[in-house]
């Protein structure tokens, strides 16, 4: 979701743009106050020193939000990170490549048996970026047929954007039948399927942690739906202590939370 920057000449007062024009309300404009060396005071409207990009689709993906998007405070504000709360979700925006970023809460995957309260135990932790929000996360009693899925839109992704996908999880101390290696995977709207397996047993105990799935370039021919999921049920055994917190799709540079 990027393109190519525009030159102001200060005596021609008049910008000149790459091969891709853009609307007006692309880009946030100050006015400045100019005082005159030989006559009263005056005001004029003077170019910004830089431009800034408004996210891409932000109006779509927040019509449904809770309160409305700032702005002012998007162009005013210092931190590298800015966020909105969805329904069980969140919406970042990256400032520095003005790129989105979204976290996939537990309650928004697709967990076989998941509302079975045998097999997986649904409780609340604080979210730990960017605000105190509790979310709840969903911790596996036991099952030996493991299977999540996560459904996302990519026309709310920054076109041209390289993202990459990952569970957050977190393995219990007493966690047990990992012996075989689960598999995550990733398929594009293009048909394209990207999968690798992971070693849970060798994973870190009691600590959030990412899983990587994959990453991919937004581009036309992968606008649309994506699946991103984790799977284990070949070997038939029985398995407890892993506890899913989300999904996120966030530009590479930036995958934590």
């Amino acid at each position: 979701m990027q393109d190519m920057g525009s030159k102001c000449s200060r005596d021609e007062q008049q910008c000149v743009t790459g091969s891709e024009s853009l609307s007006q309300d692309t880009f946030i404009v100050r006015e400045i106050e100019i005082e005159s060396d030989d006559s009263d005071d005056m005001k004029a409207v003077a170019p910004p020193a830089k431009a800034e990009k408004l996210p891409h689709n932000y109006q779509a993906i927040l019509k449904d939000a809770d309160e409305d998007f700032d702005i002012d405070k998007y162009s005013s504000m210092p931190t590298e990170l800015l966020y909105k709360q969805l329904e069980d979700g969140k919406y970042l925006i990256d400032k520095e490549c003005g790129s989105n970023s979204f976290i996939l809460y537990a309650r928004q995957l697709l967990i076989t048996w998941g509302e079975d309260t045998r097999y997986w135990h649904w409780y609340s932790v604080k979210e730990t970026i960017s605000s105190d929000a509790d979310v709840d996360v969903a911790e596996l009693e036991k099952v030996c047929w493991l299977e999540i899925h996560a459904k996302f839109d990519t026309t709310n992704l920054t076109p041209g954007a390289l993202y990459q996908v990952a569970f957050v999880i977190k393995m219990d101390e007493s966690c047990y039948g990992w012996d075989h290696p689960v598999n995550v995977r990733l398929r594009l709207p293009d048909g394209t399927i990207k999968q690798h397996k992971q070693n849970f047993r060798l994973k870190p105990k009691d600590e959030w942690i990412d899983i990587p799935v994959d990453e991919f370039t937004v581009t036309p021919q992968n606008t649309g739906e994506i699946d991103i999921s984790m799977d284990e049920y070949e070997g038939g055994n029985w398995k407890s202590g892993l506890i899913i917190k989300a999904v996120t799709i966030q530009p590479k540079k930036h995958h934590n939370i």
